[in-house]
């Protein structure tokens, strides 16, 4: 409003200058005043649309990565995703690597491996971003859906139409776990949670195609104070990769994981804290439309004499706390998953019903979150979703939490134990 309130107020001079004048100056005058008068206007303009320019540029800078992503698919044509690092097996499994009878096992995985490397090229551009724009200051609300919609931009599946997650998106809700929570944790709706300067904060989120889960995380902090903490996990989770392999007892992954985790120690606050393996949290093998298959991979010493095998895909995942290094359920639960054995039992509460019916076809398998009903546009689903939990249809997931006041970190890798060599099939440039 203020370039026209400034022109009426010249006009007003303009006209009373005017009254005292002869005609000639006024003529003179008035061409002169009229020529400053447009010249004001003008520049008030010009001023306008600079102003205009510089917000839309500024926009354009903030969001431009937001909201111009691509399918992936559109810049690989031919389907040829970049492999993730293959390393070669070692010992008595070398000779794997120029087997012709593995290689010919490998050629007949294509459509297995195409899959997975679509995915895994999806996560390591959605965690490129989310590493370049998450700040201090934002919600947690705001961070989980710039990530998925990061994820469902570029896969090309948003999830909306019925069965369309179901081929290819989100392979399990945004985890982003805050301290001393270590995992499963994303906001509900009206969380208004927001990101600090001090936190240390997980982020752990899925890629799929046709189920094939590529399952991986990584931490961020903005305070070097807990760079220790973040290098002693981030080698646990590489030494967990590196030991892994066909036909190694999860024993051995296990106690080499937690020998080099517990290496380290962090100061905080001016105390010295020992960094301690997370005991009961694991990782695991990933199975088509199931994040967690039957085998387990432990990040401590034990007696598990259980075997990798060849063609099994494992989430090695792990993490360390300067806390007690045990977790235990807390606060509000915001994951499930149906059961790939679930019941079939009767359901009396309609609202069930109504919901495992959406669940089966939009999800299956597959883990979600609250918000992502709330995107479906279900209403008032609780009472349905605790039934079909209580009826043992449903799992909850509840936050997985050490001691308050501890700090907690997670890395994770998706491995592919293929005939001819391992495939770290998430493995980027930041870790």
């Amino acid at each position: 409003m203020a370039p026209y309130l400034q022109q009426n107020t010249l006009g007003t001079t303009i006209n009373q200058t005017m009254i005292k004048m002869t005609s000639k100056q006024h003529r003179e005058t008035r061409a002169i005043m009229l020529v400053s008068m447009d010249s004001q206007a003008w520049q008030l303009s010009s001023l306008a649309k600079k102003s205009r320019k510089k917000e839309e540029e500024e926009k354009t800078e903030e969001e431009e990565e937001y909201d111009h992503w691509c399918n992936v698919a559109s810049l690989f044509p031919g389907g040829q995703y970049p492999p993730g690092e293959e390393v070669e097996y070692r010992e008595e499994n070398s000779f794997r690597t120029t087997s012709e009878e593995k290689r010919h096992l490998d050629r007949i995985n294509n459509d297995f491996l195409t899959e997975y490397r679509h995915g895994a090229e999806v996560h390591r551009q959605v965690r490129h971003w989310a590493q370049k724009n998450i700040q201090p200051g934002q919600t947690l609300t705001e961070i989980a859906e710039g990530i998925e919609h990061g994820v469902r931009s570029l896969t090309g599946h948003q999830g909306l139409e019925e069965g369309d997650n179901l081929k290819g998106g989100m392979g399990f809700p945004t985890g982003l776990s805050l301290n001393h929570c270590a995992a499963h944790y994303t906001p509900n709706a009206g969380n208004k949670t927001v990101l600090h300067k001090e936190d240390v904060m997980k982020v752990d989120f899925g890629v799929h195609f046709n189920g094939r889960i590529v399952d991986s995380a990584f931490t961020m902090t903005f305070d070097p104070v807990y760079d220790s903490l973040l290098a002693a996990v981030k080698d646990g989770t590489n030494t967990g990769v590196r030991e892994a392999g066909i036909d190694v007892r999860m024993s051995d992954i296990g106690a080499a994981i937690q020998e080099a985790m517990e290496s380290y120690e962090v100061e905080i606050g001016g105390q010295m804290h020992p960094v301690k393996c997370i005991r009961n949290l694991n990782g695991h093998d990933i199975t088509q439309y199931s994040i967690h298959g039957g085998k387990s991979v432990p990040i401590v010493k034990g007696g598990d004499q259980t075997k990798m095998e060849e063609g099994e895909i494992f989430a090695i995942e792990t993490f360390g706390s300067t806390g007690k290094g045990y977790v235990r359920d807390d606060m509000e639960t915001s994951h499930y998953a149906k059961k790939a054995d679930a019941p079939n039992v009767a359901l009396r509460v309609s609202s069930a019903r109504t919901l495992l019916s959406s669940i089966n076809k939009n999800f299956g398998t597959l883990p979600f979150c609250r918000r992502y009903l709330d995107r479906l546009g279900h209403e008032k689903y609780l009472l349905g979703l605790n039934n079909l939990v209580s009826s043992g249809i449903v799992e909850a997931y509840p936050p997985l939490c050490d001691v308050k006041g501890s700090y907690t970190a997670q890395f994770e890798h998706t491995i592919l134990l293929r005939p001819t060599v391992k495939e770290v099939v998430s493995r980027g440039d930041d870790y």
